[in-house]
Parts: C-alpha cells; structure tokens; sequence
C-alpha cells in the first residue's frame, strides 16, 4: 500500500513539474511572442511625418554706401517677392527605445527633433542701382539669408509647429494603445504613461 501510495505521490509530483515547466514555456514564448509584436509595430510607425505650409512675403531690400568721403552717396534697392514652401519632419525612424520583456516595458529614451526645411522662390522687381553700387552675388546672398530668418521667425509664431506636434503626438499614441493592449507598460524616459491623455502632455 505503501509503495502504490508513494508511486501516486511521485507520479503527481513529476505531473506538476511537466505541467509547470510547460506552463512556463509557453509564458516565455508569449513574451516573446509580444516583445516581437511590440518591436514591429515600433518600426511601423517608425516613418516620417511631414506637415507642409506656404508663405509668400515681400521685401524692400537698399543698400547705400558713401564715396570720396561722403560726399557722394551711392544706393541700390530691389523689391523682392518671396513664395516659399516650408515642411517641418518629425523621422520616428531615429526614435531610440528599450524592450524590457522581462518587466514588460517598452521605454521610448529619445525623440528626433523636428526638421525645418524651407525652399523660398525668390522674384526681383523695381532692381534700381547707381553704377558705383552694382548688385553683386554678396547682394543676393544677403537677401537670401535675410529672408531666411524673416521666414524662421514667421514660423516660429504660426501655427506649422504645433500642427506637427500633435501629429507626432497622435502618432505616439499609438505606442500606448498597441503596449496597454498586450499588458505591457509604456514609458517616456523614466515617467510611465497611464493614459493617452499623458502623451498629450509629454514635453518634447
């Protein structure tokens, strides 16, 4: 009886065993399953995102310079016509991340600035010059940079900026969604996120 009661005993115990190492397995395949899941869809949403606008302003550009002393004044002046084509980038491609599948974490480290790119078309109208002040190629470099930061600052002060912001927002979101699905934990360096309304209030 003994023996009959000791084999039962033994074959429960190397059944509880089998059953344990097997329900670990397949939690650890799970894991897997989910960290494999996660780090496609990071490469997914990992694409560039574009928000696009248009300018267009005008210039009055003069230059004047003294001769022989001041006494002659030499000026040139040209009304410039700018139409320019502006796109701020966000590429998630270069978003830096951690998988802790272990503790079931995905920590996003770092988010790529935003790339300004700005390609004026410029029109030259009204080009007056005495003869002792060409315009030279320094003249039209100077407009251009001029007009460039002109540009810079309208940007800053419209809303182009934040409309890309909240693309990119929108497009993190879709990390909180895709980790809160699987029972994962979404953190931006070290603050976790609970909602999606946390992204919303993320400081980029």
């Amino acid at each position: 009886m003994r023996k009959i009661l000791f084999g039962v005993v033994i074959a429960l115990i190397v059944l509880f065993t089998f059953k344990y190492c097997g329900d670990r397995k397949e939690d650890r395949i799970t894991l897997k399953e989910n960290s494999a899941l996660i780090q496609e869809q990071v490469k997914n949403v990992g694409k560039l995102i574009v928000t696009e606008g248009h300018f267009s302003e005008v210039f009055s550009y003069k230059n004047s310079k003294a001769l022989f002393g001041n006494f002659i004044e030499v000026e040139k002046k040209a009304l410039v016509v700018v139409n320019a084509d502006v796109t701020i980038a966000y590429d998630l491609s270069k978003i830096e991340y951690r998988i802790d599948e272990e503790n079931k974490v995905l920590q996003i480290l770092s988010i790529p600035k935003e790339e300004i790119n700005i390609n004026p078309d410029f029109e030259y109208y009204d080009v007056q010059a005495d003869f002792l002040n060409q315009f030279k190629a320094k003249d039209y470099n100077n407009i251009k940079d001029t007009v460039k930061k002109q540009l810079m600052k309208k940007i800053e002060s419209s809303d182009l900026k934040s409309n890309a912001q909240n693309r990119l927002l929108s497009e993190l979101s879709k990390f909180y969604i895709l980790t809160n699905s699987l029972g994962w934990t979404l953190k931006y360096n070290e603050n976790s996120i609970e909602s999606s309304e946390d992204i919303q209030t993320l400081k980029l």
